[in-house]
C-alpha cells in the first residue's frame, strides 16, 4: 500500500473513533444513553470540553470527503508520489494535532492545526491537476 493510502487509512481511523471522547464525557455528565435521549435529541448541559470533542469529531467529517478524494484520484491516476505522500501525512498529522488541541481548548493553536490541513488538501489537489 502507498504512504498516501496508509494516511487515508489513518485519517478514517481517526475519524471512526473521534466520537468516543464526547460519549465519555456525555456519559460521565448524564449516564448511559436511555431511549429517552434518542426521542429527544436537546441535551441538558455538557462540560464545553465535551461540546469542543464533538465539534473536533464534526470538522473532520467536513474535511475528510476532500482529503479522502484527492488522495483516491492521486491514487487510481497512477499520480500518487512523494509529495501526495508527504501531503497525506502531513493532512493526517494536522488532524491530530487540532483534535487534541480543540477538545483542551488551546484557541489559536487550533486554528494553526487547521490552517496546516487545508494547506495539506491544496496542496494534494495541485500534485492531482499537474
Amino acid at each position: 500500500m502507498t504512504p498516501d493510502l496508509t494516511y487515508l487509512a489513518w485519517t478514517a481511523l481517526l475519524l471512526a473513533l473521534l466520537w468516543i471522547p464526547y460519549f465519555i464525557g456525555l456519559t460521565l455528565e448524564h449516564g448511559l444513553p436511555t431511549p429517552k435521549v434518542y426521542r429527544d435529541p436537546t441535551v441538558p448541559h455538557l462540560p464545553l470540553w465535551v461540546h469542543r470533542a464533538n465539534r473536533a469529531h464534526i470538522n473532520l467529517v467536513q474535511a475528510f470527503a476532500p482529503f479522502a478524494v484527492l488522495v483516491l484520484i492521486a491514487h487510481v491516476s497512477g499520480q500518487a508520489n512523494e509529495a501526495t505522500a508527504l501531503w497525506a501525512m502531513v493532512f493526517f498529522w494536522s488532524r491530530i494535532g487540532h483534535a487534541i488541541v480543540h477538545v483542551l481548548g488551546i484557541p489559536y493553536i487550533r486554528t494553526v492545526f487547521f490552517l496546516i490541513g487545508v494547506a495539506a488538501v491544496v496542496m494534494l489537489f495541485l500534485e492531482v491537476i499537474a
